[in-house]
């Protein structure tokens, strides 16, 4: 009973449903990619390079004690040509999402900026009326007036 304890404590940790969540999140998000990659680039990609198919190649090697073994390297090749195409196509969503989220921090930079040169024209407004009030020295301000 005493390991079931420690065992419910150690499921119910933060760090452990955390990592939980982002198992989730990230089955999700392969979905998303491995979805990209074969309904949208592959097709896209074979339709500019038809002609590469790497899985046809091989080597056959006839024995006496076996009729013949192949080593289809071109398997290989044809993987590693996949996972180039999408690594590429990943590079370049993760480009996008990051250029958008610069114009949006530029934009919420710019609104910051025009924020704080309001209150500046409104404090240089006010210095301009204190100047005119004090070359104006006949101009005389009671606390009662």
């Amino acid at each position: 009973m005493k390991i079931l304890g420690e065992f419910k404590t150690f499921a119910m940790k933060g760090n452990v449903i955390d990592l939980a969540v982002w198992v989730v999140i990230g089955w999700a998000f392969w979905k998303i990619v491995s979805s990209l990659v074969a309904d949208i680039i592959t097709p896209t990609v074979w339709i500019l390079v038809w002609w590469i198919d790497f899985t046809k190649l091989g080597y056959t090697i006839r024995n006496i004690k076996w009729n013949e073994v192949t080593i289809t390297y071109g398997n290989f090749f044809q993987t590693l040509f996949d996972f180039l195409i999408i690594a590429f196509s990943i590079f370049m969503v993760v480009k996008l999402i990051n250029k958008a989220q610069e114009k949006v921090i530029k934009k919420q930079k710019a609104e910051e900026k025009k924020e704080i040169l309001k209150k500046a024209d409104d404090v240089i407004l006010l210095e301009e009326i204190r100047d005119l009030l004090k070359a104006n020295k006949w101009v005389k301000i009671t606390k009662n007036s």
